[in-house]
């Protein structure tokens, strides 16, 4: 077994940590994960209002309380709906401009200029003018690809032209602020002269223009990314690297919230036209069913570590027991430690995967409610599952059975690292009384 584990760790140290590594700090990855940071105040704020617009009563419901708040949200639904139009529903600006800042420092360029290049270069693609007015259909989750494409573009082409002194310079004794802005006129033209004749080409060829386009083009990976195996994939990543000492839920998510984004604005679609909601792999399924705690759903082994008789575990336990509360473990992951600890391997890896498949089939069956609203990382489990499915009570019930599940899991690699703790603990205190005596 020993043998095994170290071919293991040789094998994550020689090849997937350096990959890893590299994924991790490679500048769209981490400008894409940036931007939807950016982004991220404004979605959760948006999808709390969905809360009181679709509170969680049947429309058959005789307490009145309830009736109430259901016969007001019809009569307001237009007003109530727009801190959600204005926050979710156009979260593809944000994206955009958010992924353009961040990728502007890496090129030393000014954020603020790469964030307005990009926000205009979407809008140039992505909102049509018809009849007077703009569509929005692809400010949400439609037009998420197509918002990181451009800002992309946009802020590439801006450090090219930058880099080649490709410019109009002004005297030094104009102000700075004219000065900038004519510096930027060639980007802006640039940006018009290409991506405007492309969606018009693209849509004289194809009857669709660029953000249609390009959904058509990632709609297979989409429906891919909403299944069971994209799930369990995700997770083995995320906690293999984690054992390795690299931040893997970092790299997961900088990969699949594009996807995520994708979903949830499908289910919050669905929910807002009285549908069945569609997708299941949204964020708020991987943060309160498969995180529980923090990485490898460590918040039911903090409760364990409470009650553990070697004293270094007991302290580690309390803690963690607190951040564990709001997702934050590394006290357990360093502190107990799990990270590299050969004894914690197979439950660090296979506990989230495990929760993840009772999950999966919990939401497939229709037993529990699907996620509809974004919500911090940092809520408490059976809260933030509760909040994101619409305040459904069902999540809380799953959420319970998968720290149960968590902990069973848990205590019998628990109960074997106690017990070699005890011993060094039981030779640490006959060498210190022996120390003692020999000093005496």
């Amino acid at each position: 077994m020993s043998a095994l584990y170290a071919k293991l760790i040789q094998v994550i140290e020689r090849k997937i940590t350096p990959m890893a590594g590299a994924v991790g700090q490679q500048k769209y990855v981490t400008s894409i994960r940036d931007g939807f940071i950016t982004a991220l105040p404004f979605m959760i704020v948006g999808s709390f209002m969905l809360v009181f617009i679709f509170p969680p009563f049947s429309p058959d419901t005789s307490w009145v309380f309830a009736r109430a708040w259901l016969q007001f949200s019809l009569d307001h639904r237009e007003a109530l709906m727009l801190p959600f139009n204005f926050s979710m529903g156009i979260m593809t600006i944000f994206i955009s401009v958010g992924i353009a800042a961040s990728l502007a420092k890496h090129h030393d360029l000014d954020s603020l200029t790469a964030g307005m290049l990009s926000l205009m270069a979407f809008l140039l693609v992505a909102a049509p003018l018809k009849d007077g007015q703009i569509s929005t259909a692809y400010f949400s989750g439609q037009g998420i690809f197509t918002a990181i494409l451009v800002a992309i573009y946009s802020t590439e082409l801006y450090a090219f032209l930058k880099r080649h002194n490709i410019t109009i310079r002004l005297p030094p004794e104009v102000p700075t602020g004219v000065a900038r802005s004519f510096e930027i006129l060639i980007p802006v033209l640039a940006i018009v002269v290409t991506l405007h004749p492309l969606n018009l080409f693209i849509e004289a060829q194809l009857g669709m223009i660029i953000p249609e386009a390009i959904m058509s083009l990632v709609k297979p990976l989409v429906a891919a990314s909403d299944t069971l195996p994209a799930v369990l994939l995700s997770v083995l990543v995320c906690q293999v690297l984690w054992f390795a000492g690299i931040h893997g839920a970092l790299i997961v998510t900088g990969i699949m919230n594009p996807f995520w984004m994708a979903n949830l604005s499908v289910n919050q679609a669905a929910i807002a036209a009285g549908e069945a909601i569609p997708h299941i792999y949204v964020q708020g399924f991987w943060d309160h069913y498969l995180l529980i705690g923090g990485v490898g759903s460590t918040l039911p082994l903090a409760f364990l570590l409470l009650r553990s008789k070697a004293i270094h575990l007991r302290t580690i336990g309390r803690m963690g027991v607190v951040p564990g509360v709001f997702n934050i473990n590394e006290p357990i992951l360093f502190g107990a430690p799990i990270i590299m600890n050969p004894l914690f391997f197979l439950p660090f890896v296979l506990v989230p995967m495990v929760n993840a498949t009772l999950a999966w089939f919990a939401l497939d069956l229709d037993l529990v409610s699907r996620v509809v609203s974004m919500t911090p990382w940092t809520t408490p489990a059976p809260i933030g599952a509760s909040w994101a499915a619409n305040w459904s009570f069902s999540p809380v019930i799953l959420c319970l059975i998968c720290m149960a599940t968590s902990a069973v899991m848990y205590f019998p690699f628990l109960k074997a690292y106690e017990k070699q703790l005890l011993e060094q603990e039981h030779e640490n205190a006959v060498e210190h009384a022996e120390d003692a005596a020999q000093s005496a």
